[in-house]
């Protein structure tokens, strides 16, 4: 939506006169602020209707992963009246099954402590988040420890200590 900026006149016989500065100055940030706004809701707009679509699938998945329990659970009940049919008693079917689920539990227990003891710590994060407590205390004005950039002529130039880490 552009904004027109209307031309003022000085007296009836003379032509329109160009906009100041100011004038297109002022109607650039209308159109700049109408633009930034119009992106904004649409952004609001799309994401709203992607959430929305996020939080169902994740729905469907829980569901989909309770319901594979249950069918887990059917399954080895299952085996174990196999196993029964075959010959053996019921207690000892269902203890086999139950065992064999303690063993793959146990497995699947030590893969994982054995991933989890190879992920890598955050050395960087680490480090700067130790130099955090120092880089937010704050100085009385003139008494400064540490030295602050310059900028003259869109050059950074250090004043001291030449070791200042931005």
């Amino acid at each position: 939506m552009a904004h027109s900026v209307s031309p003022s006149r000085r007296d009836a016989t003379a032509g329109p006169e160009e906009p100041s500065v100011g004038t297109l100055v002022q109607s650039a940030m209308a159109d700049i602020s109408t633009l930034v706004r119009s992106e904004i809701e649409l952004a609001k707009a799309e994401v709203g209707r992607s959430a929305k679509k996020a939080g169902i699938s994740v729905g469907l998945f829980g569901a989909a992963g309770v319901l594979a329990a249950f069918a887990g659970i059917y399954l080895f009940v299952t085996i174990a009246e196999a196993l029964t049919a075959l010959g053996l008693p019921r207690w000892v079917s269902y203890g086999i099954v139950t065992l064999v689920l303690l063993i793959l539990a146990g497995i699947c227990a030590l893969i994982g402590k054995r991933m989890i003891s190879r992920i890598e710590k955050p050395e960087r994060t680490l480090e700067t988040l130790s130099d955090l407590p120092e880089v937010l205390h704050r100085e009385a004005p003139g008494q400064r420890h540490r030295a602050v950039p310059e900028v003259s002529n869109g050059r950074v130039a250090l004043r001291g200590n030449e070791s200042y880490k931005v």
